[in-house]
């Protein structure tokens, strides 16, 4: 098939790499050329393991191309995705000019039929306006093309994309026309040769699908984060009450692990855009999900609470940091808890190195020459001269250190985890006072 995908960011770059693999003739459009000259020099302007190889692989077999060209993009496919960003607006409703942008262009310039579809994350009731928008735009025109406009939101995590569409778990498509359930079908075929992973819902109930799921994770993160700060308090292990309450199989074991609080590009921006829409589209109060969110605005400061309450005043002390992303295998910042848990300290008189795998860029962009702030190329960089270590993302480098020399390098020995890396026992035998999340 031949297909085009507008946006070249996580979502676009993935999926349209991903389509291009088994056999589609993808065309992926983005209107920043530095981001098309990257992709066609062999680069790609994001992290995610696997998928650079992908990109030049596809690229080499003549199935995957970029273009900053409008006109070509919507010549090219059928199936059109609209893969582009939902940024939070000021009220933190999902900022939906992008998606209709792209819509405008398709119904401006469309000669034949076409699968107009909603990937990027966007609130209930969006395909009505992206069938509205593309119909206005050939009104204009005087033309009378046909279309269909579907939602098929995407479920990829970032570290493990390419992997989560190669081998779904589930393949969401919302469509209400026979024409484009089947061509979704034919498209996603190569995707479920082992059993039928594809569910077909209406429109808005597939829109709104992706929402649930990320307040779902999101709910059960900032929960756990409530029991350990409890178990605390109680002198309780939360690592004992996970594994208690985990083999239940009615709850299981994801996303059961409490830690500094949750970021990234999806969670806090859904929960956000799911409360906002529930109040303006259905005049509804989401208490649960407001209380999810104040929870982990509240749990991005609690490693800045032990730090105070061990130290008292901050200045003049210096610390090591451990971890920027908002997780592993991703250079992704976006709401990571570190920023917050860097702002704090800078504030509060400290100083701070730091060091990430891969984040080390996209931190320098976010933080410009930030006062008291410098980065590590190593994580043994990050101990010299620091009062204590702090560890805010999980990195697998960081899961086997030599504490004897962390005790060595270290003025306090101190470490505050806050990703519960290690087992208090072994850290405190080797003469480390060991401060993690609930244990």
């Amino acid at each position: 098939m031949k297909i085009t995908v507008v946006g070249t960011g996580y979502v676009g770059l993935v999926s349209g790499t991903c389509l291009a693999e088994v056999g589609n003739d993808v065309l992926c459009l983005d209107v920043d050329p530095e981001k098309i000259r990257i992709l066609e020099e062999g680069g790609i302007p994001i992290y995610e393991p696997g998928l650079q190889e992908m990109v030049r692989r596809n690229v080499a077999a003549g199935r995957l191309h970029f273009t900053t060209s409008i006109e070509k993009a919507v010549d090219h496919g059928t199936i059109q995705f609209i893969a582009v960003g939902t940024p939070p607006d000021e009220d933190g409703s999902a900022d939906m000019k992008y998606v209709l942008a792209a819509a405008r262009n398709i119904g401006r310039l469309m000669t034949d039929y076409k699968i107009v579809v909603d990937k990027s994350t966007v609130p209930v009731g969006t395909a009505d306006l992206v069938r509205a928008t593309v119909q206005e735009e050939l009104q204009k025109r005087g033309a009378q093309v046909p279309f269909s406009v579907v939602s098929n939101p995407e479920f990829l995590k970032e570290g493990a994309a390419v992997e989560d569409f190669m081998r779904p778990d589930r393949i969401v498509v919302g469509a209400e026309d026979e024409q484009a359930i089947l061509l979704m079908k034919a498209l996603y075929a190569p995707f479920q040769r082992n059993h039928e992973r594809l569910i077909v819902t209406d429109v808005k109930s597939a829109e709104l699908t992706k929402y649930a799921a990320n307040a779902m994770l999101a709910t059960r993160i900032s929960f756990m984060n409530e029991l350990a700060n409890l178990a605390e308090k109680l002198g309780a292990d939360i690592e004992m009450v996970r594994q208690g309450i985990g083999s239940d199989p009615r709850i299981g074991y994801h996303f059961l692990y409490p830690g500094c609080g949750y970021g990234g590009s999806c969670f806090p921006k859904d929960v956000k855009a799911l409360i906002k829409t529930a109040a303006d589209k259905a005049g509804i109060d989401l208490k649960v999900l407001s209380a999810v969110e104040e929870a982990n605005d509240l749990q991005k400061h609690v490693l800045t609470g032990k730090i105070k309450t061990y130290f008292g005043d901050l200045s003049g002390k210096h610390f090591g940091v451990w971890g920027l992303a908002f997780k592993p295998n991703t250079d992704d910042m976006r709401d990571a808890p570190s920023r917050t848990l860097i702002a704090d300290l800078l504030a509060a008189g400290a100083t701070v190195t730091a060091y990430d795998p891969v984040a080390i860029h996209e931190a320098k962009r976010i933080f410009g020459d930030k006062d008291g702030l410098r980065y590590g190329d190593s994580p043994a960089a990050c101990l010299e001269g620091a009062d204590a270590l702090v560890i805010v993302t999980e990195w697998k480098e960081f899961r086997s250190p030599d504490f004897d020399v962390i005790k060595a390098k270290l003025r306090a020995p101190v470490i505050f985890d806050g990703r519960n890396l290690y087992d208090p026992k072994f850290v405190r035998a080797a003469g480390l006072t060991y401060l993690p999340i609930g244990r």
